[in-house]
């Protein structure tokens, strides 16, 4: 029986899908029961901060997906990494023997403090004795509809790209490969960094989008995530995001969605007719 945390999320409803029309056992957590509902699936409600609910969510399952979203910073702490933490070691209580988690890119003790997070967890993931894989999936296609990083706002896409390339992933290709793995027989300690199937500029990606691009300046792109009343973590973090993105850090293009699924990832024009 298969855990699913994140359910309800950007990859969660694809991952659930996926498991049901592919007669895999599976029940998802959910914080809301009408959200659970909505699903059309066997769900439980539960939460990372309630230990007990989370015990009752894991009486029969042997695999979790671990996934959740990055809530914000407490005295500078990511909740995440105690919530995720803390599932870890509920899995390994309940008898759980394959852990996959949804990461982030290359995450590392050096990184800003959203992608850190997943780092931790991943430490003590690896530490905890269970079997474990890690998918490390470049920033998703979704974000430029649902994201808060400046994406896709004013009928613009903007920020301080430069002419750095990203090999996008679509959240479907995310969950395509988590079905695979918890499907699959349970792995050592592997991890898989996603990625679309071709790096684009932002520049190219506005033409898809059929939107105007703008290329800002730092300064100009923190004014006005500031000015949209974002916490000054998040203005961070993302900052150094545009600049890592600049730089041509997530240009790299692997073979690990089709290594996993048998099939090429989705190309952007591929998840725009979709969206």
């Amino acid at each position: 029986m298969i855990l699913v945390t994140g359910a309800t999320g950007t990859i969660g409803r694809h991952l659930v899908r996926a498991l049901a029309g592919a007669d895999v056992p599976f029940r998802a957590l959910v914080r809301d029961a009408r959200k659970g509902e909505e699903l059309d699936c066997d769900f439980v409600v539960g939460d990372f901060d309630d230990p007990v609910s989370m015990a009752s969510a894991l009486k029969g399952v042997d695999r979790l997906l671990l996934n959740s979203g990055g809530a914000l910073p407490v005295e500078g702490q990511q909740p995440m990494v105690r919530q995720q933490t803390g599932a870890i070691d509920a899995a390994r209580a309940a008898g759980v023997s394959w852990v996959v988690k949804v990461s982030a890119w290359r995450p590392g003790p050096d990184t800003k403090l959203s992608v850190r997070a997943h780092w931790e967890i991943e430490q003590h993931l690896k530490a905890s004795g269970l079997r474990w894989a890690s998918l490390q999936p470049t920033s998703y296609m979704q974000n430029f509809f649902t994201g808060e990083g400046g994406f896709t706002h004013g009928g613009a896409l903007e920020g301080p790209y430069g002419a750095g390339r990203v090999a996008y992933i679509d959240a479907y290709d995310i969950a395509a490969c988590a079905a695979a793995l918890l499907a699959g027989p349970p792995r050592e300690g592997e991890t898989y960094a996603l990625t679309g199937p071709e790096a684009l500029t932002h520049e190219e990606i506005a033409a898809k989008l059929g939107v105007p691009f703008r290329d800002l300046t730092p300064q100009q792109a923190a004014e006005g995530l500031r000015a949209r009343g974002l916490p000054g973590w998040f203005v961070d973090d993302l900052l150094r995001l545009y600049a890592e993105m600049a730089a041509d850090s997530m240009s790299e293009v692997t073979h690990a969605v089709r290594e996993l699924t048998g099939r090429a990832p989705r190309t952007f024009d591929e998840f725009v007719d979709r969206a």
